[in-house]
């Protein structure tokens, strides 16, 4: 940030009277911008013993399977996020179920949930965002080409507690160094 979106004064980088971290403050008006993590929502939707993955068409990660999720919008909550996100990726209407990943990304200043789901009907097809929608098995996944960590941390979370007959909220924290090349 190099400008008040409030005055348009150059802004710099300290530490505001009374904070603890380095924020961006207007040199003009005094404005203090502070800057907060992204969350991004999500589905893990189920068809019978298959899960709804979609392949991206969008970078980061063009080409590689994910669940349908994308940023939380504002004035939105976040079932109303991973219901339009899964529309918008998938074309797909779900049953929203329970919160079943948390997983924090401070690397790049993001959270991710997501939610289990309950898909309504096979009419689906992929969005603007995704190459393909496709159901798949856990022996299907191509566990190799999954975009992003969390998705991964997730589904095999899902697929260990289907095993063991009980769904649980998994939580964890995915450090990835800063310029790493990393799903």
């Amino acid at each position: 940030m190099n400008y008040c979106s409030h005055c348009g004064a150059q802004v710099s980088l300290k530490i505001p009277a009374g904070d603890s971290l380095p924020r961006h403050v207007c040199d003009q008006c005094g404005t203090i911008h502070y800057q907060n993590p992204k969350v991004v929502v999500g589905a893990l939707v189920e068809w019978e013993e298959r899960i709804l993955m979609c392949r991206r068409a969008i970078e980061p990660r063009y080409g590689f399977w994910t669940l349908p999720a994308g940023f939380m919008e504002n004035n939105e909550t976040c079932g109303g996020a991973a219901l339009r996100e899964t529309f918008e990726e998938a074309g797909a209407r779900i049953a929203l179920g329970p919160m079943f990943s948390f997983v924090d990304l401070p690397h790049i200043s993001q959270i991710h949930i997501i939610y289990r789901a309950r898909l309504l009907d096979l009419d689906f097809q992929p969005g603007e965002e995704s190459l393909e929608a496709s159901l798949m098995t856990e022996q299907e996944i191509p566990w190799s080409e999954i975009a992003f960590r969390s998705v991964d941390y997730t589904l095999k979370c899902f697929f260990d507690d289907r095993r063991r007959g009980q769904f649980d909220l998994h939580t964890t924290s995915l450090v990835i160094p800063v310029g790493s090349l990393a799903k």
